[in-house]
């Protein structure tokens, strides 16, 4: 069944949840856990299911992803037929980009059209998670299912700008879906990835092209839940919405806990870009606690529960706590900083104190000096 499924990852969907670390990067590209990208978890999910076509839908600001994802080989995906295949953001029929999901669907029926496989499997890039998607194509076949939408249950308000809760009956089904509600308690929440049939998908973009119709979730998922086969897979694993960057941040801090990272980088492998860097080097006078440190880090001061990615320098006497520091970035001597995050190649000068929260981190944006 997976060998006649083909991937399509949307890149740059979700951007405005994160503005601060999709300006000049999708979505797809934000680094996460040290050395991976939010795109790893969807697409070594596909691959670990035997999907060796997957379409990346881009929009704009994606040379990072593509410098990031190269020729695929990193997921066993350099191929001369399938691999990774990048889809332009406009259609043959116009040149202005796509500004929903509906739209860039249309704007990909040609790449639909010209696949043999059965099934697609649908996945954007703003969730982390180690799902098994072959299971969940066996579940969409076994129910004959048109559509099947994987969801994890979750407690508490949902602060996402968009968002689908959704509601099975017993056997499955899917019986309501609402956009946007106001919860409270539990509530099953769509994880955007979806399993289709390939046909089907065909048709009912060529049914939204004929009716002018805009939105993929309120005019086709809502509006038709009663008369299409809409099934729920309930995904019981780790799952991280990083829908801010309170949650990015939030999300980050939990690769601290062992059994987080026991369930995500488990089973099966999490793949990314290998480089290889030097190991890193800790002085005499360092000392690093309960922390995830990258290759290529230079530590002279003290780290505690933080997360350091490649290449960070962190000065004589200087103190880190509760941070989250991205590639290449230089930290001077007797530096103090507390919950902060900082994007790629900041600087941090000498005897500069900085702070902020576990719910508001302090956010230092890319190359800045301070």
């Amino acid at each position: 069944m997976v060998n006649s499924t083909v991937g399509v990852i949307f890149s740059n969907i979700h951007d405005e949840n994160i503005p601060q670390l999709s300006r000049q990067r999708t979505m797809a590209s934000i680094p996460f856990g040290g050395r991976y990208r939010l795109i790893d978890f969807a697409l070594s999910n596909m691959v670990n299911a035997g999907i060796t076509t997957v379409g990346l839908v881009t929009k704009y600001n994606y040379q990072s992803l593509i410098d990031h994802l190269g020729s695929g080989k990193d997921w066993d995906l350099a191929r001369k037929d399938g691999g990774i295949i990048l889809l332009p953001p406009y259609s043959d029929e116009t040149d202005t980009p796509y500004t929903n999901r509906l739209e860039a669907l249309k704007g990909i029926t040609g790449f639909l059209m010209r696949r043999k496989e059965d099934y697609v499997v649908i996945s954007d890039c703003d969730g982390v998670a180690r799902i098994d998607i072959s299971d969940v194509v066996r579940y969409h076949v076994e129910n004959h299912a048109d559509i099947t939408m994987v969801y994890h249950q979750e407690v508490g308000e949902n602060d996402s700008p968009y968002f689908i809760s959704l509601t099975p009956d017993d056997t499955g089904r899917i019986k309501s879906l609402q956009i946007n509600p106001k919860v409270t308690g539990e509530y099953n929440l769509y994880v955007n990835i979806m399993v289709i049939t390939r046909e089907f998908l065909l048709s009912i973009i060529q049914d939204a092209i004929t009716r002018g119709l805009s939105s993929f979730g309120r005019d086709i998922l809502v509006k038709n839940v009663n008369t299409l086969k809409i099934y729920g897979y309930r995904f019981n694993g780790y799952y991280a919405g990083v829908k801010s960057v309170q949650k990015y941040y939030q999300h980050s801090m939990e690769l601290l806990n062992r059994d987080v990272r026991a369930e995500l980088f488990g089973a099966r492998d999490i793949y990314t870009k290998v480089r290889d860097s030097a190991p890193s080097k800790y002085s005499e006078d360092a000392v690093v606690k309960d922390s995830l440190i990258s290759d290529g880090c230079i530590i002279e001061g003290r780290v505690e529960n933080c997360i350091l990615f490649r290449g960070v320098k962190v000065g004589k006497g200087s103190v880190i706590k509760n941070s989250i520091i991205m590639q290449d970035t230089v930290i001077g001597s007797g530096v103090e900083l507390d919950c902060v995050l900082t994007d790629k190649n900041v600087v941090i000068r000498d005897r500069r104190h900085l702070a902020g929260c576990e719910v508001e981190p302090y956010f230092i944006a890319k190359g800045r000096m301070l």
